[in-house]
């Protein structure tokens, strides 16, 4: 006897009259993709907030991006609870299972860079009503968070469009955040360093935070990329913190 399958309400329901099951899942798929670009619209949101926080000491808006974060993981609860039940009733195969791996992948990807932002405004918080950049540093990290809210900015895009002209920008955007976090050190290491001991451990980290960004969004240009091509290119960056 075959057990008769449950509906889930918004995922995986009996088809209507009319409608094939393939035009639910091809629904479906075209869901996740929806909520992947809205999720990378807040996260997009949340990185130029930070960083307007971070620069201009504004508290309010390091804890608005602070408490939205909230908002960010439950978004990725949710598109990985609709990934988990997509593969378990629809057990998709081919092309159709590397969308769904896919987008289980990417959600975590933009979990993780929504963390990144926050971390970045609970720093700007945690040195408030001063400010956590110090004036040799100014410029640099201003560089720093205008290239992370283009990387920001074109994830979105590029989810949305699946552009490979994207997702390369998105990686020259990387590594000019590199070699941006690379030039903290230069100043950090250098004789006329004169900072303290907190403002070398919060630019440290703070620089730390904005390189890890820009991996993330390789990682998901790179993912956007096996999409459209079935092949990566080359391995994707470490996804640590």
């Amino acid at each position: 006897m075959v057990a008769a399958r449950v509906a889930i309400p918004g995922l995986g329901a009996a088809p209507q009259e009319g409608t094939s099951m393939r035009d639910i899942f091809d629904a479906e798929l075209a869901q996740l993709g929806e909520d992947l670009v809205a999720m990378a619209a807040r996260v997009e949101r949340a990185i130029t907030d930070a960083g307007v926080a971070l620069l201009t000491a504004d508290l309010p808006r390091a804890e608005s991006v602070i408490m939205d974060d909230l908002g960010i993981d439950a978004m990725e609860r949710d598109l990985d609870e609709r990934c988990i039940l997509l593969l378990a009733q629809q057990q998709p195969v081919a092309t159709d299972l590397r969308v769904v791996v896919s987008a289980l992948r990417m959600s975590a990807t933009l979990e993780r860079m929504g963390d990144l932002a926050r971390h970045i405004a609970q720093v700007a918080r945690g040195r408030y009503p001063g400010h956590a950049i110090p004036d040799p540093l100014a410029s640099t990290f201003t560089e720093m968070h205008d290239a992370a809210v283009r990387v920001a900015r074109r994830t979105t895009t590029l989810l949305g469009t699946r552009d490979l002209a994207i997702a390369a920008a998105v990686e020259q955007d990387d590594d000019t955040l590199d070699e941006l976090h690379e030039n903290t050190f230069t100043v950090l290491l250098g004789g006329g360093w004169t900072g303290s001991i907190q403002e070398t451990v919060d630019v440290t980290l703070l620089g730390r935070y904005y390189e890890r960004f820009g991996d993330h969004g390789v990682s998901i240009a790179k993912r956007v990329t096996y999409l459209v091509t079935g092949a990566m290119a080359s391995a994707e960056p470490a996804a640590k913190g």
